[in-house]
């Protein structure tokens, strides 16, 4: 069945990069100066929570919207829309688009290797048209292009958190390796769109290696050459816990030790459905000796109440029932059991709750997180104040600066000029100059190396990132 404009289904819009975009911009190639020959845009973070980003993500949308042709039937169905939208609609650009280019967009993107944790009020994307027919294209794939953002902002707040939890087991641990598996992502239920799962999730997995979101993992895989970029293991849910009823609460936990507790696994139990502490009462007395048995590690998640108090409530009942080993640091590190807290955790919780365990002489061997909202969906555009903007255009045969600076707010000053980005050899430091590069004492030539890279170029993605190489990247950032 169509609808008004002949569209059938949604894949075939959300797919189609001349209806990617937002109403406005359908007008603006009548908008430019007649003579404008020539775009360029850039990305960047403006400041916000973080004073640095990891860069991550633009891969995913090359792939997705940009490395594939406009047709015929994409002009017809934008003509279409556009028609009765009440915007103008440039077709012969966009056949122009298609009879010169085969359909791919000629635009040139360069970008920092992703990866990168670059601070902020640094460009990290240039967007580049240089044809005089469709120059606007700089502009036009701004709303598509700076959806970036987001896997940037999940991937950046991964990575910070990464690096208080590596602090945490730094202070208190003998094992860093466990490091990539101490931040679960439980976030697919709480996100928007399957596409926010896909692409958020995929973002987490920058810095760690743990993940229930499906469409995360499988998105990393796919969109950055992997295998198999995340694990999970057994857990249970409420639902599996009462329907056996409150009477055969214990029987539950049997038969999850029975189904799943092996020598070298590990076994996830929320424990809370009815009262969390009857419950550890129950691990640590009846349930005691088959835990020991299976030679498994059982997970113990309780999922309410104030997570630091509950933390260390849970952690001092089964160090009383299952003991506990002190390490190198002095720290006291369970036997057998751990505890994965996935109720209330946001990067406060995290802080809170690893200061209180080291603070009453636990290591954080003993914790896993599991984040969901928080992780995924409680961040927007303004947690990091992204902005894709025109810096310089092309009039005639001369590039002219483009810039705003609001009285109202400078903070959305936007720089001006075709940019890049440098960085020095010695020291990584990263400062954004315009082109040519004006060679100065402070930017001597030989000292510093263009950071930006040339990803894409009319269709045609040129670097191909594996997610080991953004890992390896982003951890050599590590403090």
């Amino acid at each position: 069945m169509q609808d008004a404009q002949g569209f059938s289904n949604l894949a075939s819009i959300l797919s189609n990069p001349i209806l990617n975009t937002d109403s406005y911009k359908a007008s603006h190639y009548l908008q430019y100066p007649p003579e404008a020959s020539a775009m360029f845009s850039y990305i960047e973070s403006r400041g916000g929570r973080y004073e640095r980003t990891l860069f991550f993500g633009l891969q995913m949308l090359l792939k997705e919207y940009l490395c594939r042709p406009i047709t015929e039937p994409m002009i017809a169905q934008a003509r279409a829309f556009f028609g009765v939208h009440g915007e103008p609609f440039n077709e012969a650009g966009w056949r122009h688009v298609v009879e010169q280019y085969g359909g791919y967009l000629p635009v040139r993107i360069r970008a920092v290797p992703e990866g990168s944790v670059v601070p902020t009020h640094n460009v990290l994307v240039t967007v580049e048209c240089d044809d005089p027919q469709v120059f606007w294209l700089a502009s036009y794939l701004e709303t598509m292009l700076l959806r970036v953002w987001y896997p940037i902002t999940v991937a950046t707040q991964s990575w910070h958190l990464r690096q208080l939890i590596r602090a945490a087991l730094l202070r208190s641990s003998d094992d860093l390796s466990q490091l990539p598996f101490k931040l679960h992502d439980f976030g697919a239920r709480g996100v928007s769109s399957a596409e926010s799962a896909a692409i958020g999730g995929a973002a987490h997995l920058v810095s760690f290696m743990g993940s229930d979101t499906v469409l995360g993992v499988i998105a990393a895989n796919h969109y950055y050459n992997d295998d198999m970029a995340a694990f999970s293991v057994p857990a249970a849910e409420h639902s599996t816990i009462t329907s056996w009823g409150r009477e055969r609460e214990v029987d539950a936990y049997r038969n999850m030790i029975e189904r799943f507790s092996k020598p070298g696994a590990i076994v996830s139990v929320v424990s809370d459905s009815y009262d969390l502490f009857a419950a550890l009462d129950a691990w640590g007395g009846e349930l005691k000796q088959a835990v020991l048995d299976s030679g498994g590690t059982l997970v113990i998640r309780p999922d309410s109440g104030d997570p630091r108090t509950i933390v260390l409530q849970t952690l001092h009942a089964l160090d009383a029932s299952f003991g506990s080993a002190a390490n190198g640091k002095g720290r006291r590190v369970l036997n057998n059991v751990r505890v994965i807290q996935g109720d209330g955790v946001n990067p406060d919780s995290i802080a809170a709750i690893l200061a209180a365990m080291d603070e009453a002489g636990f290591a954080a061997d003993n914790i896993v997180f599991g984040m969901g909202g928080a992780l995924l969906q409680q961040i927007n555009r303004d947690t990091q104040r992204f902005a894709m903007k025109c810096s310089a255009i092309r009039l005639g045969e001369e590039w002219h600066d483009v810039s705003k600076d609001p009285v109202t707010d400078h903070g959305k000053r936007s720089m001006k000029g075709r940019l890049t980005l440098l960085r020095h050899r010695r020291t990584g430091e990263y400062r954004t100059v315009t082109l040519p590069v004006a060679w100065d004492e402070h930017t001597v030539a030989g000292e510093w190396d263009d950071a930006l890279v040339t990803v894409f170029d009319s269709g045609r993605l040129l670097v191909d990132m594996s997610l080991a190489e953004v890992r390896e990247r982003a951890q050599a950032h590590e403090v």
